[in-house]
């Protein structure tokens, strides 16, 4: 005789809409709570792949399937068996089906499966140099397309997708190719007002200057959009003064004339100062950023700067630059 939960998971797979349908609903009030997941996950080889069916169904259907499988996939070992049954694959079709009404669902699940390396690899489809990429170079597409000024925001969360696969070198390479141009199109994102896309911006351009002692000049191809969206969130809230403006780049000067919203966020701020740590520990990237007039600004931000964690990534990145300047001048002088 089955068990009550063994008929259930059968449901999920009946001929019958209103069996399927109620059956799903149980399902992902199941996944709710921690009980309700480990009594589920005894049977996962049966339920992960009868949601995954269900994703094509009508929207009363596919929406609870999809909530169902984003809670499943939240713990590991779901996550790597849906990675294995090529769930990441699955969430990409789906995703672009015209008909799809449950984007920003198949996101957040894509979100949970690239959190572990395999499903990093599965979404970069490393596998096949015929399509390697193609899958991100679409959701950087429609990352960059939809609409974020409002509530309805259903790519939002590839910026998360996008810091998980910039942890991977092979994510990096990917982002930072210059015939893809993705890494330009990511950091136009961060002047949105979504403080979701802004941290994964700041995220995956730091994870991208791990890349630095090989991509340096790949990194530096969109400096005019790289610096402003590194330097402007620590450069504290004070308007510089012409002398310090007429040493840096007109967009750069410009947005620190006027009086500016300050980024409130200690995360992305702590971001930016490790990503122009990791650039500057290369000598062209420390020219660059001196270009820039990049030290006065950190000198200046570090002036208004309160949270503790924060202060120590300034004081890292003046201790970097205090030590080259004192080596290049004792360089010089021996000459």
């Amino acid at each position: 005789m089955p068990t009550e939960l063994e008929e259930l998971v059968s449901f999920l797979s009946s001929p019958s809409p209103q069996l399927t349908k109620a059956a799903v609903d149980i399902v992902r009030g199941l996944t709710g709570s921690d009980e309700g997941m480990h009594s589920l996950a005894r049977y996962a080889n049966t339920v992960l792949p009868s949601l995954s069916r269900l994703l094509n169904a009508p929207k009363e259907v596919s929406e609870p399937a999809a909530e169902a499988l984003v809670n499943l996939s939240q713990d590991s070992n779901l996550a790597a068996d849906m990675v294995r049954s090529g769930m990441v694959k699955t969430a990409m079709e789906v995703l672009y089906k015209p008909e799809s009404s449950i984007t920003r669902l198949l996101v957040m699940l894509l979100v949970n499966l690239t959190q572990l390396d395999a499903g990093s690899a599965s979404l970069l489809q490393i596998e096949d140099d015929r399509v390697h990429g193609l899958y991100v170079m679409k959701l950087v597409r429609s990352f960059c397309r939809s609409t974020h000024e409002n509530h309805d925001d259903p790519f939002e969360h590839v910026a998360s997708i996008l810091v998980n696969i910039s942890k991977q070198q092979a994510g990096r390479q990917l982002l930072l190719d210059p015939k893809r141009g993705l890494l330009k199109q990511i950091i136009r994102q961060f002047d949105s007002n979504s403080s979701l896309r802004k941290k994964g911006v700041s995220g995956t351009i730091r994870n991208c200057c791990f890349e630095a002692e090989n991509q340096l000049q790949n990194l530096l191809l969109v400096s005019e959009f790289l610096w402003p969206a590194l330097l402007l969130p620590v450069a504290g809230n004070k308007i510089y003064n012409e002398e310090d403006r007429s040493k840096m780049p007109l967009e750069l000067g410009t947005a620190l004339s006027i009086e500016r919203e300050p980024v409130t966020d200690p995360e992305i701020r702590t971001q930016a100062l490790e990503a122009i740590y990791l650039i500057s520990l290369q000598d062209a990237g420390r020219r660059a950023f001196w270009s820039v007039n990049g030290p006065r600004i950190v000198q200046v931000g570090y002036e208004d700067e309160e949270d503790p964690k924060v202060m120590e990534a300034y004081e890292q990145l003046g201790s970097l630059l205090i030590h080259s300047s004192g080596e290049e001048t004792s360089g010089e002088t021996t000459k």
